[in-house]
């Protein structure tokens, strides 16, 4: 089985995304990375090197692979901020209904840019997530 390569390290979060070449992806960036730090009380972690993530939790498959990984975390990739928060969209339909310009897969949020949504809306979602995700663990 190949060695999995997003896991927790000591990264630099802040070196990592002040070398974001384009200022507007780094402020946002930043500011996601404050959203989620106030979301969850924990400070933020490099995961391979792209996520920066809040808190953990450990999974396993059914066809034994298991691995920790964050709870909630963002990355500014190239093309968009991708947001992994949940993997449980229908849940927080009426919130995603007022984000504004946004797009979802199974597990991922997409964002151009943090101008293209209401911020509020971003937040509460958020904080939203994080309480039900951490939830589920305690079950």
């Amino acid at each position: 089985m190949a060695e999995l390569k997003t896991k927790k390290n000591n990264n630099d979060v802040m070196a990592f995304l002040q070398a974001i070449p384009e200022a507007r992806k780094r402020e946002d960036a930043i500011a996601l990375m404050q959203m989620m730090w106030e979301a969850t009380g924990q400070d933020p972690v490099m995961w391979g090197t792209a996520i920066v993530g809040f808190d953990q939790y450990h999974y396993k498959y059914e066809s034994g692979h298991e691995a920790d990984m964050c709870l909630i975390g963002f990355s500014p990739r190239k093309q968009n901020l991708t947001l992994y928060l949940t993997q449980d969209f229908d849940k927080y339909e009426k919130l995603l209904s007022k984000l504004g310009k946004h797009k979802t897969s199974k597990a991922c949020i997409y964002i151009n840019k943090l101008d293209d949504i209401d911020t509020a809306v971003l937040k509460n979602l958020i904080a939203e997530t994080y309480k039900n995700e951490k939830k589920k663990l305690k079950k």
